[in-house]
């Protein structure tokens, strides 16, 4: 039988490396040279506030301009690059405009003739991925002849990683982005994700490895120079060749387990072919899961800060995109309020968030943070105080606010200067020489 093949290489100088890990599987070859072809890099976040760390988060511009050159000089002139990106304003234009001239992609555009869209400001159609799953998918990628896929080499706090199947979920709506982070324990994240690949044209998939991140996805993680590329023509053996990269086993990545068991195959190497460079020449276990108390109830770096009175439970996959973003902001501001009160407890307050978490007994206060958790736990009765941060996601007034109310004083410069809050994850890359800048840059 024959295998599915996977090329692995060490990245070592521009264009020439894309070039070398593309020709080892034969994986443009094939390809019709007047073919509508999509570029799919990963931009999960991006703010023109201020700087903040890209290494390991965002495709490597270095990796999209050397695609884009490879696709001019085979001959393909009808190219695409699109992405839809996350920020607090569901209809923010501004932020996707200014990712792409910093990321050069309009430089790209300029000087290729290519396309760039923002996919959030362009059609989506529904597509019937299995008989029980749909989602609206991006029209320019669905009606596409080849699709060029280029994820980020990472780890990823829900799914463990994030990796070619993963970064297709930037092509869907934001109702359909939502819906796949379900409540139902048969069609929950997992399940979903493992589907995005299904109705998607011939894809060539490259896994921008320059830098990987641990617990990724977002600038939280660290991040690390690795210089590996990896390319199939096959989605489901990058996942599972990436995910070997990031010592982690395939095997206990639930949406690559389901992906093969849909397509009769197994997860792991037995039917495929990795040429180039041995996985365990590069391979360095990354790790993915942010470390809470044993019983969930908060992050164990706050348990040790010595922070009580308050049950800041474990995000779970039915939290999406949209309030994980708060996240991190949510626990650093109780931080920063625990911090001003010289050891005093809080009272007795728990955070609950996503679709399926329910209030404890015997807590003081409970909030309800985001549209779904207010929905489901509004009128529940174990809640004494009931502070609910309601939207979808909520804005910052409103988070705010509620904060307030449960006894969580925050400081009023840490509101006034949110904006620049990336700008405190740049500081463990600070005297790092291997972290370049250049790597996100066109000139």
């Amino acid at each position: 039988m024959a295998k599915y093949k996977v090329s692995l290489v060490k990245y070592e100088k521009p264009e020439e490396s894309i070039r070398k890990v593309v020709k080892l599987i034969k994986g443009l070859d094939d390809v019709p040279k007047d073919s509508k072809v999509f570029i799919k890099p990963n931009v999960v976040y991006w703010t023109k506030d201020c700087d903040f760390p890209k290494w390991g988060m965002i495709t490597t511009s270095r990796v999209v301009n050397d695609v884009v050159e490879l696709l001019n000089e085979k001959g393909f002139d009808d190219i695409t690059i699109a992405e839809g990106i996350i920020s607090q304003d569901p209809d923010d234009k501004e932020t996707a405009d200014d990712a792409f001239k910093n990321l050069g992609y309009y430089k790209l555009r300029d000087e290729y003739g290519i396309k760039v869209f923002d996919a959030f400001q362009r059609p989506y159609e529904k597509v019937q991925l299995t008989e029980e799953v749909s989602a609206r998918m991006n029209s320019d990628m669905v009606n596409s002849d080849f699709l060029v896929n280029l994820p980020v080499l990472k780890t990823h706090a829900q799914c463990k990683v994030s990796l070619g199947i993963k970064n297709l979920k930037g092509l869907i709506s934001i109702p359909s982005r939502k819906k796949f982070h379900s409540s139902d324990p048969k069609f929950d994240l997992h399940y979903n994700v493992a589907q995005l690949a299904n109705k998607i044209p011939p894809c060539l998939t490259i896994l921008d490895g320059i830098y990987t991140i641990e617990r990724g996805p977002a600038m939280d993680g660290k991040a690390r120079r690795s210089d590996i590329l990896v390319a199939s023509r096959d989605i489901l053996s990058v996942d599972i060749v990436g995910s070997k990269l990031l010592g982690i086993d395939p095997a206990e990545v639930p949406y690559i387990v389901q992906a093969a068991k849909d397509r009769e195959r197994t997860p792991n190497l037995s039917d495929i072919e990795v040429i180039g460079e041995k996985i365990e020449d590069l391979a360095s276990h990354h790790e993915w899961d942010y470390i809470y108390k044993k019983d969930d109830t908060l992050p164990l770096p706050y348990e040790r800060l010595g922070i009580s009175g308050i049950k800041y439970r474990k995000y779970d996959e039915s939290m999406c995109t949209f309030c994980s973003f708060y996240n991190g902001f949510l626990l650093t501001a109780i931080m920063t309020a625990w911090r001003t009160r010289d050891g005093e407890p809080f009272d007795n307050i728990e955070v609950l968030t996503g679709k399926e978490m329910e209030p404890s007994k015997g807590m003081n206060k409970t909030i309800l943070f985001g549209q779904c958790q207010y929905a489901k736990n509004r009128d529940h009765h174990n809640i004494n105080e009931l502070i609910a941060i309601k939207g979808c996601p909520p804005n910052l007034d409103d988070i705010q606010e509620g904060l307030k109310k449960a006894g969580i004083r925050v400081p009023s410069y840490f509101f006034k200067n949110i904006d620049k809050a990336p700008l405190l994850f740049m500081q463990k890359y600070q005297g790092k020489p291997e972290f370049e800048e250049k790597f996100y840059q066109i000139s």
